[in-house]
């Protein structure tokens, strides 16, 4: 959550030097690429952590049925929510020109669908969600023009697109689906590692296997240059040219690669989180007691400032902080404010018997 703050930082302070393709090899510098390429664990591990969630969510309320519930009811909240306060934070304009698809939606949608896979085997579970997350990129040759049948559906699923609204503004999907499917179901599959009966070291074996063997798979595709992602990594002039191409993974959608890399740390974080400095791990776990309630703050704040900065020293259009450096400071500013919200809202969840504030 806090290197997702820090992208959102650039996104919304970084106009000087603004990009399209923060992963550019071409126009980005060393600085600004591994601010970017630090974020790409966010988008994987909040939707793997989605699908466990949901797990844990059924083993406290029922079962199966009642965490199949729940993710359709909270997976239809997040796609309104997308589309609405989500979208009016990024722009705050209430009818923007793009209205764009981004993680909020994919993991809204991930969850409806997983309300459906949870009702099968766990072994049946396991393997869609391996097939789909490692073996998406073989459709990556699919394609359909503007107007074909097949168009609409394939932009929402696996291409990252744009598409006309008919009242004439223009969809964007960010976040093509399927991969985060496959990414979601294989986090609700591993949700038995996490029950009360397994112990932290068995659970930290499990982890850290999964962490080694994604990182390892990632190696070897990345290595045969081939299969995997579709951008192919390329020598370059210094050695740091070089880590950088290979590093230069596909994000939208994600690459098998990407998946395999982000997903494989992911693991490896969570193992050490089982043994890392207590005080360190209830701090930064404030900030997971009330995940939704913490984007949406993040982003209003980061945007309000923007804009009230603006307006105060007369700059017209955005505000640009002067360095990469800058971007990491600012953002560790913000988020003192947001641990102090979001230490509250909890405290209100935990209290309060609003059956709404168990969705943020």
């Amino acid at each position: 959550m806090l290197l997702m703050l820090v992208d959102h930082t650039r996104e919304l302070f970084f106009y000087h030097a603004q990009v399209a393709d923060p992963m550019d090899l071409d126009v980005t510098g060393p600085a600004l690429f591994f601010t970017r390429l630090t974020s790409h664990l966010c988008a994987p591990v909040f939707v793997a952590l989605t699908g466990l969630s949901a797990w844990l969510y059924g083993t406290a309320h029922g079962g199966t049925a009642a965490a199949s519930a729940f993710l359709f009811k909270r997976g239809l909240f997040l796609v309104v929510l997308e589309l609405t306060l989500v979208s009016f934070a990024w722009s705050f304009d209430p009818t923007p020109d793009i209205v764009y698809l981004q993680v909020i939606w994919a993991i809204g949608v991930s969850m409806i669908v997983l309300a459906a896979l949870v009702h099968l085997p766990r072994s049946v579970l396991i393997a869609v969600g391996s097939a789909i997350m490692l073996g998406h990129n073989l459709l990556d040759p699919v394609a359909f023009a503007p107007g074909d049948a097949g168009y609409v559906p394939w932009a929402i699923l696996h291409d990252r697109t744009m598409m006309d609204l008919p009242w004439g503004g223009r969809l964007r999907t960010s976040y093509p689906l399927l991969p985060w499917i496959g990414v979601i179901a294989l986090g609700y599959a591993i949700g038995p590692w996490f029950a009360r009966t397994v112990e932290p070291a068995r659970r930290e074996r499990l982890l850290v296997a999964t962490g080694l063997v994604s990182l390892l798979g990632f190696v070897v595709l990345r290595s045969i240059n081939g299969y995997g992602e579709p951008r192919a990594w390329q020598i370059g002039d210094t050695p740091l040219a070089t880590a950088m191409s290979v590093l230069n993974l596909t994000k939208y959608p994600p690459s098998a690669d990407f998946l395999l890399a982000t997903l494989g740390l992911g693991a490896l974080l969570l193992a050490g989180m089982e043994r890392g400095q207590r005080r360190l791990v209830t701090t930064l776990a404030v900030f997971g007691g009330a995940p939704l309630f913490f984007y949406l703050l993040h982003i209003y704040l980061l945007h309000g400032i923007n804009r009230l900065v603006g307006a105060f020293s007369g700059t017209s259009g955005w505000v640009s902080v002067p360095g990469v450096w800058a971007i990491w400071l600012l953002a560790a500013a913000v988020a003192v404010p947001c641990w102090f919200a979001c230490r509250r809202f909890a405290a209100l969840k935990r209290t309060s018997d609003q059956r709404w504030l168990r969705y943020f």
